[in-house]
Parts: structure tokens; sequence; C-alpha cells
């Protein structure tokens, strides 16, 4: 697991998600863009979301276990998409599209994978 490190706390999220996340927070703000980011606590973290202000004062640190495996661009492409709404980006919403989730019957509806993405440590 990765983690997103806001000021003082720690989360734990997926490996690819905080690639993908690393790669909009920095097109975000080189633009000088400020935004919502927003994500889920599982059940054992007593469930609830999370919601930071980005913008180029955060304090915000990636912590990557290994090397990229590679960028989804279609994914990319939904979350910075999501980042220009007016809710922001909501981690949950934006499922990494691929042909394998639909063969395992997980298909791209947000609402099946709306199930916490984080934790925290």
């Amino acid at each position: 697991m990765a983690h997103l490190i806001v000021g003082k706390d720690d989360f734990f999220l997926e490996d690819r998600l905080v690639e993908h996340l690393r790669f909009v927070v920095g097109q975000k703000l080189r633009r000088g863009e400020a935004f919502l980011l927003t994500w889920s606590y599982p059940a054992e973290q007593g469930s609830g979301r999370r919601s930071v202000w980005v913008h180029e004062g955060s304090m915000l640190h990636f912590r990557l276990p290994k090397a990229s495996a590679g960028l989804n661009a279609e994914w990319l492409s939904r979350l910075l998409e999501a980042s220009h709404s007016v809710r922001g980006l909501n981690l949950d919403e934006v499922p990494e599209p691929s042909s394998s989730a639909d063969e395992e019957g997980r298909g791209d509806d947000p609402r099946e994978r709306a199930h916490s993405v984080g934790r925290r440590s």
C-alpha cells in the first residue's frame, strides 16, 4: 500500500491510485488550480470520508513502495475531469477502467467500487 501524507496525517491507498493521483495533483498545481480531494475510510477505521482542499501551499507527500508499472491514460483523463467538477475529485467515484475489471464482473460502475479506497494509519 502507498501512503498519502497530508500535513501530519498518513493515509494508506492503493499503489496504482496514488501513482495516478500524484500525476493529477502535479498537473493541477502546475496550472495553479486548487481543488477538493475526497476519499473514504474503511469500516475498520470507523467508516467515513476525508476531504482535503489541495492548493499550492498544501503539505502533501506521496510515498510509494516501488516504481510505477505505468499510467493508464483513460483513468488519468477521468481523474482530471472529475477534479474540475464543483464537487472536486472523489476517489471513490472514479475507478480505474480496465478490460479485466469487466471480465471479472466489476465493471466501471463507481458504486461497485465505492467501498473505501484508503485506510488511515
